[in-house]
């Protein structure tokens, strides 16, 4: 080890990353899946939930979106919190936390209990990914991020290719099982790997490098020096800096673009999926993971390009070209069922593949405290679209009897966010005025 430390090959260091990746990537990855999962499943219940307790479409929008104001006001709290606390204590308890809550769904009988339900279950997920986010780069330095966070942003596309089939199959064989309907019983069912899941992390994630018992000391050192490097050439800011700072705000601009895109997809696509004429809940259940499993091989193949490249804003900018097209050619042929998932399944794949690597631009910018309340401040503000878009979507559906509008709208969010993606300046440019600006005073 004492030899690869002073300048042997390249293959032992990617050995040790390879073990850091097998010890913390599967937990957090399976925790993923279960947080997107009990996140958007209410898109099944819709088909179910809607009708027993005679919801509107507006209802129901604005009741998957309030989910993203419980999120954005505890988002930096809670990101603060796990920098000072651990990785380990924080991620537990957001995950315990929100499996009961979203367990609890089961007692909606009401839109009030409905918009009730779904911000408290905003306000016990925020800080999950960005915590997540963040706790990447306690381990990895910025040149191996590109294919972790694909990997991560991966269980997006896991959960929506599982969950789809899953909350279909519960929904449909459980309806009425000692009174409960389908859509109860989905909601208590997913819940309850997040409770599982919440107690595992909790005895099992290391919070840093120094932490790992599995690693040796000059393995640590290894990795420590190699994230100590990079921290030199990082910007460190406080809150105020924080929230003045342009490049955040424009990078906050470009999330939102896609987010808009994300949530807007996610939690009507059962519903698009239908309105071309499938009328049974598993064959549409099945149908939306057609989407997803081409979104995993596109954040797959993404991220691994924009490391090897070490390249991100074409590598963003046009995956969401691709989603923008998607989506407004699966809208042109939404009569046609084969056509219309054709072009879903790009728009998916384009949208996800852009998320994954969007990550990478903060993370590479921003250093200490810094980059929790970036990362916070980007996710909680650019997860507000999480709440704009499926309200908007479900408005406009009431008021034309037609998603189509509503995709329109989010077409035309992913162009202004691939534009405002060109805009960005390079990070090398950026990191270099950094090293300039702080070797001059």
């Amino acid at each position: 080890m004492k030899q690869h430390l002073q300048g042997e090959p390249d293959n032992q260091e990617n050995g040790i990353y390879s073990r850091v990746t097998r010890r913390i990537m599967p937990i957090l990855f399976l925790s993923y899946v279960v947080s997107y999962l009990d996140r958007v499943n209410v898109g099944f219940a819709k088909l179910q939930m809607m009708t027993d307790l005679n919801l509107s479409d507006t209802v129901y929008g604005l009741g998957a979106g309030i989910f993203f104001i419980g999120y954005f006001l505890f988002e930096i709290p809670s990101n603060l919190i796990l920098h000072k606390v651990g990785a380990r204590r924080w991620i537990a308890r957001i995950m315990i936390s929100w499996g009961l809550i979203s367990g609890a769904m089961i007692f909606i009988n009401s839109a009030p209990m409905f918009y009730l339900m779904r911000f408290l279950l905003g306000l016990a997920e925020a800080g999950f990914f960005p915590g997540v986010i963040l706790y990447m780069t306690y381990w990895y330095p910025s040149a191996r991020r590109g294919r972790i966070y694909a990997v991560l942003m991966s269980a997006v596309a896991v959960s929506g290719v599982l969950g789809g089939g899953l909350s279909g199959w519960i929904m449909q064989i459980t309806s009425g099982v000692i009174g409960m309907a389908g859509w109860q019983w989905m909601f208590l069912l997913e819940a309850l790997p997040a409770v599982l899941l919440g107690a595992i992390i909790f005895r099992a994630l290391p919070d840093r490098i120094a932490d790992a018992h599995w690693l040796d000391a000059n393995e640590k050192q290894l990795l420590i020096r190699n994230l100590q490097q990079e921290e030199l050439v990082k910007q460190h800011m406080d809150l105020a800096q924080v929230v003045r700072s342009v490049p955040v705000w424009h990078l906050t601009a470009i999330y939102f673009t896609l987010v808009m895109g994300l949530y807007g997809v996610s939690f009507w696509l059962p519903t698009m999926i239908k309105a071309t004429g499938v009328s049974d809940i598993l064959s549409v259940g099945l149908l939306t993971a057609i989407p997803y499993f081409a979104a995993t091989l596109g954040m797959l193949l993404t991220g691994r390009s924009s490391d090897r490249y070490r390249e991100r804003r074409w590598h963003l900018a046009v995956p969401m070209l691709l989603g923008g097209l998607g989506l407004l050619l699966s809208t042109l042929s939404h009569q046609n069922t084969p056509l219309a998932m054709l072009w879903l399944t790009v728009a998916m794949a384009g949208i996800l593949s852009g998320i994954a690597v969007f990550w990478n631009l903060p993370t590479s910018l921003l250093g200490g405290i810094g980059a929790s309340l970036g990362i916070a401040l980007i996710n909680s503000m650019g997860n507000l679209a999480g709440f704009a878009s499926p309200f908007l979507i479900g408005w406009m559906k009431d008021l034309t009897h037609s998603t189509d509008a509503g995709m329109f709208m989010l077409t035309g969010s992913l162009l202004v966010g691939a534009v405002l993606t060109l805009m960005v300046r390079p990070v090398d440019s950026i990191i270099a005025d950094t090293v300039i600006k702080g070797s001059t005073q």
